[in-house]
């Protein structure tokens, strides 16, 4: 019988929000506010310091928590964004203690879990190696053993000397992964960094994975919203949502379920309805159509698109501002963009409109989908509508020859947006 080497029991993570009355105040009105009622700042002040200025929530990123994994596992964490697997990695790697629960973890943990953490931009490549593998659990000796093959593998030799400060974010990613590889961990931790490398790195990096795991029995848990990567490497998934354990099973099983779930939810449409909310302030209609008005789900590399939102006050607000996130299949954000407030006052049954205007569209071919929300001032209550409308990217030719490249949008785009 495999040796269970991490076991996670009832592991649950609380946070304490706060929400602070008021909108958004300018620098220019709080310095006016002090020179003309100081005593009043004051006591406002300290009513925030002591908690009195704003109300109190209690948030649980994660909930009832329970899995067991085996020496030699690689396993998958997946979910949408705010699930709760970076948190979950943080607890595993030990950063964060749980709220409730606990972690029961046999053997060395490596973590890679951001860009650069637990480097020195001032240092230089070589210095940051010794740094971050002391950080890591290495001593001096065992650092220098391995400093050719980590310097080697990072590919960074032209720049070992330079402070880390004039590297890309590639480069660095290289390097710290390089390093956390060569940790000879008994359990590596790997959030979504590989996302940061170029495609032949990303390769190298699973490379360098299946290498531990398959030659040297190593255990890997693995966060990425690249279900390629997902399948090819992982041998079993965790599908978080909502801070809580949905499914568990075989990685091409749980890897369906969650397309089916999420990627695949946004059925391709051009319009969607809400006719009621609980909120007083809500978004009740919006629409997907081409430049001329025509109702769209299909679109072309470069093409241009136009949403009419509406939006339905039945109690008084006093200004509101619209939101819009694109994400594509897999559920990664790739774009975002908001109206410009305004101080409008919604009264009973008003109706208020934004006409938002998109494009050209930088997009691949595949379907993407939009979430769009609603913020009043004041209170701060949000309208949150996920996965309202979809569309289709048919076919990508940016360079016209005739041929559609295949694929997905790789990375975060800035799309030219126009509202009115």
């Amino acid at each position: 019988m495999s040796q269970i080497i991490i076991e996670a029991k009832n592991i649950g993570k609380k946070y304490r929000i706060t929400h602070q009355r008021g909108g958004y105040v300018a620098l220019r009105d709080v310095l006016m506010n002090i020179i003309r009622r100081p005593f009043a700042y004051l006591k406002a002040k300290a009513s925030n310091t002591v908690g009195l200025g704003g109300t109190r929530e209690d948030f649980w990123a994660l909930k009832n928590i329970n899995f067991k994994v085996k020496k030699g596992e690689v396993i998958g964490i997946i979910g949408r964004n705010g699930a709760g697997k970076s948190t979950l990695l943080k607890i595993l790697s030990q950063i964060t203690p749980p709220t409730t629960g606990e972690i029961v973890i046999h053997g060395r943990v490596g973590s890679l879990l951001e860009v650069g953490t637990g480097f020195h931009p001032e240092l230089t490549g070589r210095e940051n190696i010794f740094l971050n593998g002391a950080i890591l659990g290495m001593g001096r000796k065992e650092i220098a053993k391995k400093f050719n093959e980590i310097v080697s593998f990072s590919g960074v030799e032209k720049f070992l000397d330079t402070p880390v400060k004039h590297y890309s974010s590639g480069m660095t990613v290289r390097l710290a992964f390089s390093v956390a590889a060569h940790l000879d961990p008994d359990i590596l931790i790997v959030d979504e960094v590989l996302a940061v490398g170029d495609a032949e790195f990303q390769k190298k990096c699973l490379g360098k994975m299946e290498e531990v795991t398959q030659q040297e029995g190593r255990t890997i848990i693995f966060v990425s919203h690249n279900m390629a990567a997902i399948e090819q490497l992982c041998t079993s998934c965790i599908l978080l949502e909502n801070g809580e354990i949905t499914a568990v099973g075989p990685t091409a099983e749980i890897a369906s379920l969650y397309e089916k779930k999420f990627a695949g939810a946004a059925n391709v449409q051009a319009v969607a309805e809400r006719k009621t909310s609980p909120k007083p302030f809500y978004l009740s209609r919006v629409a997907l159509t081409d430049l001329e008005g025509n109702p769209r789900t299909d679109f072309n590399y470069g093409d241009s698109m136009r949403i009419t939102i509406d939006a339905l006050g039945e109690a008084q607000a006093d200004g509101y501002t619209i939101e819009f996130n694109l994400f594509d299949e897999d559920g990664t954000k790739i774009s975002f963009g908001a109206a410009n407030p305004v101080r409008q006052t919604f009264y009973k049954k008003s109706d208020k409109q934004y006409v938002l205007e998109l494009g050209p569209l930088p997009l691949m071919t595949g379907i993407y989908s939009f979430d769009f929300s609603a913020r009043l001032w004041g209170n701060e209550r949000w309208d949150n509508w996920e996965q309202a409308i979809a569309f289709e990217i048919r076919k990508c030719d940016p360079w016209n020859t005739g041929h559609s490249i295949p694929g997905r949008t790789n990375g975060s785009f800035v799309i030219d947006q126009k509202w009115s």
